[in-house]
């Protein structure tokens, strides 16, 4: 399965230390590995955002370029609504970001990646599924190649 990565892991991972590397930094590598990575504008403009030095920006930028952005939907936007409607009736608060990185999820049928919490909560009343580290997708053929996607009947 493919798997959308949320900005939360793809900062961990970006970060330079000098210890060990995260487990979460070791799965998104897996991931790119496998060739299963996926990401969203608004997931990209927030990585680039507040980077202030330009030779940095452009290093990150350039690397980005490597995955091309699943496209966002008018229908996305609707299922994002609807989504954040359900959960706030249940309690549960969430970002726009979140929630049309959710109804993205859900029409391409890719899973989701994110050391975000609130995840969790929204999966008890969403039709996401959520990326466990240490379950290794499948490569897919081609570089960052991907099927088209999935609609709702």
């Amino acid at each position: 399965m493919r798997v959308l990565v949320d900005t939360s892991v793809w900062s961990l991972a970006l970060r330079r230390r000098d210890g060990p590397q995260s487990a979460v930094a070791r799965e998104l590598h897996h991931l790119i590995a496998a060739r299963v990575v996926e990401i969203i504008g608004p997931i990209r403009q927030e990585l680039l955002s507040g980077v202030r030095d330009p030779a940095h920006f452009a290093r990150l930028e350039e690397h980005l370029a490597a995955f091309p952005d699943l496209p966002i939907m008018t229908e996305d936007h609707v299922t994002a609504a609807k989504f954040f409607n359900l959960c706030r009736s249940k309690g549960i608060q969430g970002s726009n970001t979140d929630f049309l990185i959710c109804a993205i999820s859900v029409r391409c049928d890719v899973a989701i990646f994110t050391t975000d919490g609130d995840f969790r909560q929204f999966a008890k009343y969403l039709p996401i599924v959520l990326h466990e580290s240490g379950k290794h997708a499948e490569p897919t053929p081609g570089h960052h190649r991907r099927s088209a996607p999935k609609k709702e009947p």
